[in-house]
């Protein structure tokens, strides 16, 4: 019998992932109720034991060496992934730490912009996005209990379709949206603008955490001004710019009753916020009779208290019948009064783009072009399927023929092989438009209730994950654990065999889970 050690890849998977996501979530479920109760003192001491906990600083590190979008990226020290002996150690230093932690440098790494200028990426090491992703999972659960119902960007539960679906609530023939207006707003540099003052005033959290995010802003930030910026590329950066941005929402706000003003009696439902934000993407939505400026005047002092700054270039107040972009999408009041949305020339330009860039490559045949080109189309088609999606151009019809003509001619004209290429390249997804069903109110998944955070999370799938999903009751087929926002959901083949598509071989699990079957699998082998 091989001994196996206590820092191997078998030893890693084999650890209760299961028992840590569940001791994890049951104390930032506290957090968030001590938050909400009002009751900071004890929020305070709950974050300290996320700090401490084992189950929180191995599921950082799995997180941003397993699960992060970013992995493969490497920071300063030229690390781009870590061994499993090296994440055993990681855990040893941040249990150590964590309470004092001295943040490296990171990265920077310029990225074009569409206006023909650059933005700075900034990477921080693995060690870094792990205690990041640490101090996250204690800030998260104490924010979401104050943070705005109409703010949707890098939150738990929520999305860019809660944004879509608003934008139509608030536009629709029913609610007068042909007279209304919209202010497109846009914040000059916003991330390295932020005041690090507004946001260690405004952050929940014990004294080491806050020491340790304030050591992390200086080692991102800009020479020129040393007191503002947040880098972006950190795991905790859309939180703590969230933060600095909570209760911009509340600025524009109307009765709910035409002629009646806002008193202190007034009862929160009576009160339309009629705001719209993803991150530092903002729409506000006008009546006729609201005095743009005035708005405009109230935004630019609020951001002001917090070293950001209106762009005068880029935000404008258009007509809802002269339509507008936001989050990929234009959206547009016809004449007639109904409201309707679709992808934007910008965002079809880029999606055509990466499409074009597979099917005329010369580097690999039609078989690895159909397998590149599908996780892209069904991404994109994903995401508009809330969409007015009719005509050839956004049925994909030109594209789609396209590529069936240099299937056929790489596949020596056998039109069999070709068709299945391009149904596999170019898969379809169910289309229905406006019938997204937005989060309820103030909802958050730290508030325990979890069959409705599975249930939700388990109508953002179609096809056989939506069926593999029914039959499990939203249940991980590998852990058992409910499905909630917090992590993908994929479907797994049970005999390998990417081409049995028959119900019994099918099953929904986590993400990670998913990883770690195929890694067991590799360690067995």
């Amino acid at each position: 019998m091989i001994r196996h050690s206590k820092t191997t890849s078998e030893s890693w998977i084999k650890l209760n992932w299961k028992k840590f996501r569940k001791d994890l979530f049951r104390l930032q479920c506290r957090v968030f109720k001590a938050v909400r109760a009002g009751d900071k003192r004890k929020a305070l001491s709950l974050q300290k034991l996320i700090l401490k906990s084992k189950a929180a600083r191995l599921l950082a590190i799995r997180q941003v060496t397993c699960d992060y979008a970013g992995k493969k990226t490497a920071g300063i020290d030229g690390k781009k992934s870590l061994k499993f002996k090296e994440r055993f150690e990681l855990e040893t230093l941040l249990k150590s730490t964590s309470n004092n932690w001295y943040h490296q440098k990171v990265r920077s790494i310029p990225i074009p912009k569409k206006d023909g200028t650059t933005r700075i990426l900034k990477i921080p090491t693995i060690a870094d996005r792990a205690w990041q992703c640490l101090v996250k999972y204690a800030l998260e659960p104490a924010h979401e209990a104050t943070f705005h119902a109409r703010s949707y960007g890098f939150r738990p539960g929520r999305s860019a379709h809660d944004a879509q679906k608003i934008l139509f609530l608030n536009l629709c023939s029913t609610r007068n949206g042909i007279n209304k207006r919209v202010i497109e707003l846009d914040i000059e540099k916003c991330f390295d603008t932020i005041s690090h003052t507004t946001i260690m005033d405004n952050i929940i959290a014990p004294k080491g955490i806050k020491l340790g995010i304030f050591r992390c802003l200086k080692a991102g930030t800009n020479p020129e001004f040393p007191e503002q910026g947040t880098p972006q590329g950190g795991v905790v950066s859309p939180l703590l710019a969230n933060i600095a941005l909570n209760g911009i929402e509340s600025i524009h706000k109307y009765h709910n009753l035409r002629g009646y003003r806002i008193t202190e009696n007034t009862r929160t439902a009576d009160i339309i916020e009629p705001t719209i934000r993803y991150a530092d993407d903002m729409v506000i939505i006008l009546r006729p009779e609201d005095d743009a400026n005035e708005i405009l005047d109230k935004i630019s002092q609020f951001l002001a208290a917090r070293g950001m700054k209106v762009s005068e270039k880029k935000t404008k107040i258009t007509a809802a019948t002269s339509g507008f972009d936001f989050l990929g999408w234009h959206f547009k009041v016809q004449k007639n009064g109904k409201f309707k949305s679709f992808p934007s020339v910008e965002n079809f330009k880029n999606f055509r783009e990466k499409v074009k860039k597979i099917v005329n490559s010369s580097n690999y045949g039609s078989k690895v072009k159909a397998e590149k080109l599908a996780p892209i189309v069904r991404g994109w088609r994903n995401y508009h399927k809330f969409c007015k999606m009719d005509g050839s151009r956004f049925s994909l019809y030109h594209m789609a023929n396209r590529a069936f003509k240099v299937f056929n001619k790489e596949t020596y004209l056998n039109r069999y092989s070709s068709k299945n290429l391009l149904e596999k390249a170019f898969p379809k997804v169910p289309h229905s438009e406006n019938k997204h069903v937005n989060v309820k109110g103030n909802k958050s998944p730290y508030d325990k209730d979890i069959n409705y955070w599975s249930k939700r999370n388990s109508k953002l799938y179609d096809g056989y994950t939506s069926k593999a999903l029914q039959r499990q009751n939203h249940s991980c087929a590998k852990c058992g654990l409910k499905f909630t926002s917090e992590e993908r959901v994929h479907l797994h083949h049970i005999d390998g065999n990417h081409n049995n598509w028959k119900t019994k071989n099918l099953v929904a699990i986590h993400e990670s889970c998913h990883d770690y079957i195929h890694m067991s699998k590799r360690v067995i082998s």
